[in-house]
C-alpha cells in the first residue's frame, strides 16, 4: 500500500525535476526567498566552540519568519507553480509542523487554500502556528507516514494538488541556506545535517557541489527513527519504527527513494543521536547562544558533540534548523538533568 501511494504522490506533484539544483537554480531561488526575508545569520559561538573543542559555526534557521528552514522550500515550490501558470485552487500536504508552516505561508501569499494533515498528538504550538497562517488542519494517523498516506488519498478525492515532502522545487529553496552558510564560512571542513525526509541533507550536498567545495556532509538521524540509516546501509528503502519522543522533525518511518539516490553516493557518513543526546544539545545551545532549538534543530550539534574527539582542528558547521518546540516540552528539557526521562516529552 505504501509503495503504491508513493507513486501516487509523484503523479499528484507533476514536473518532478531529476537531480539536484544547479548554482543558477540556487541563485534564482535566493532571489525568490529574499522577497520574504533576508539571509539568516551564522555565528562562531565561543562557548559552543569551547564545548566542541574546535571552531564551531552555527547557522540560525530558527530566525526565519516561521522559525525553521522549510519556508525556503515552500516559497520556491509555489514560485515554480506560478511561473508554470499552474497555481492550483487548493494544496494538501502532511507534516509534523515545519513543512506545514512553510506551505501555509507560501499558500497564503499566493491566495491558495491550504489543508495540512498532522498526526494525532502533534505539537500544539506548531498546530496553532499553521492555523494562524490560514491552514485548515486535519489530525489523522498515529505517525507522519499515516498522515501522509491520508493526505494523498484526500488530494485524490478532492482533485487538489498534493505537495510532497521531497521535491526538486523544494530543494532549490532549501539549498539557499546551505549556499549562504558555505559562502559566509568558506573554511568549513565538515557540516552536520539532520535528516527527516531528506531535503536538508540533499540541499547541503547541492550547495556543496554547486560551489565546488570539498567539505564533508554528515547526515544525522534519530536513534529512534532509523529508516534513513538502515536504508543507506542496505542501498534500498527499509522501513523502521519511530519511537523518538523529542525529535519530531526526524520522525520518519519510510525513507524517500529519490532522497536516497542523492544521499547514497554523497554523504560522508550517518550519525545516530538519542533523545537524551538531543535534549542535552538543546540545553547546551540555549546556555551557549540563548537560542531555542527544537529536537531536530539541536540534532546536528548533538551529533558533532558525539564525534568531538575526531573533530580537533577542524572547522565544524552545524545547523539550528528549527526552534519550534512546545513551551512545555522545552521547559521540561531545561529543568531536567542529563539523565532526564524524556518519556513524557
Amino acid at each position: 500500500m505504501s509503495a503504491v501511494l508513493r507513486e501516487e504522490e509523484v503523479a499528484l506533484a507533476p514536473r518532478l525535476l531529476p537531480g539536484l539544483p544547479r548554482l543558477q537554480d540556487i541563485e534564482h531561488a535566493a532571489r525568490v526567498v529574499y522577497r520574504e526575508f533576508q539571509a539568516t545569520p551564522q555565528y562562531h559561538w565561543g562557548l559552543s566552540s569551547q564545548r566542541l573543542g574546535t571552531d564551531c559555526w552555527i547557522k540560525h534557521e530558527n530566525h526565519t519568519p516561521v522559525g525553521a528552514f522549510k519556508i525556503r522550500g515552500g516559497l520556491t515550490y509555489f514560485d515554480a507553480l506560478k511561473q508554470a501558470g499552474d497555481l492550483p485552487s487548493e494544496v494538501i500536504s502532511a507534516t509534523r509542523g515545519n513543512h506545514g508552516q512553510s506551505m501555509g505561508w507560501a499558500a497564503r501569499a499566493h491566495g491558495v487554500a491550504c489543508t495540512i494533515v498532522v498526526p494525532r498528538g502533534n505539537s500544539l504550538e506548531k498546530n496553532n502556528s499553521m492555523r494562524a497562517l490560514g491552514v485548515t488542519l486535519i489530525e489523522h494517523g498515529d505517525d507522519f507516514q499515516e498522515s501522509r498516506e491520508f493526505a494523498m488519498r484526500l488530494a485524490t478525492e478532492r482533485g487538489a494538488h498534493m505537495v510532497p515532502s521531497f521535491h526538486a522545487n523544494l530543494l532549490s529553496g532549501v539549498s539557499t541556506y546551505w549556499w549562504e552558510f558555505m559562502l559566509a564560512v568558506p573554511q568549513l571542513d565538515v557540516v552536520y545535517v539532520p535528516i527527516g525526509q531528506g531535503s536538508g541533507a540533499c540541499s547541503a550536498i547541492a550547495a556543496k557541489l554547486a560551489l565546488k567545495r570539498n567539505l564533508r556532509v554528515v547526515g544525522v538521524v534519530s536513534a529512534h527513527a532509523t529508516t534513513y540509516a538502515d536504508s543507506l546501509a542496505a542501498g534500498r528503502v527499509v522501513e523502521a519504527p519511530v519511537t523518538t519522543q523529542l525529535a519530531d522533525g526526524m520522525a520518519c518511518r519510510i525513507a524517500d527513494q529519490k532522497a536516497l539516490d542523492i544521499l547514497l553516493p554523497q554523504l560522508d557518513r550517518i550519525v545516530k543521536v538519542t533523545d537524551a543526546e538531543v535534549a542535552k544539545a538543546m540545553r547546551d545551545l540555549y546556555a551557549d547562544t540563548h537560542n531555542v532549538a527544537e529536537g531536530a534543530g539541536a540534532a546536528s550539534f548533538a551529533a558533532a558533540m558525539q564525534e568531538r574527539a575526531q573533530l580537533k582542528n577542524q572547522v565544524v558547521g552545524v545547523t539550528l534548523c528549527g526552534g519550534n518546540v512546545d513551551s512545555s516540552v522545552f521547559a521540561r528539557v531545561l529543568e531536567a538533568g542529563d539523565q532526564a526521562d524524556l518519556s513524557q516529552s
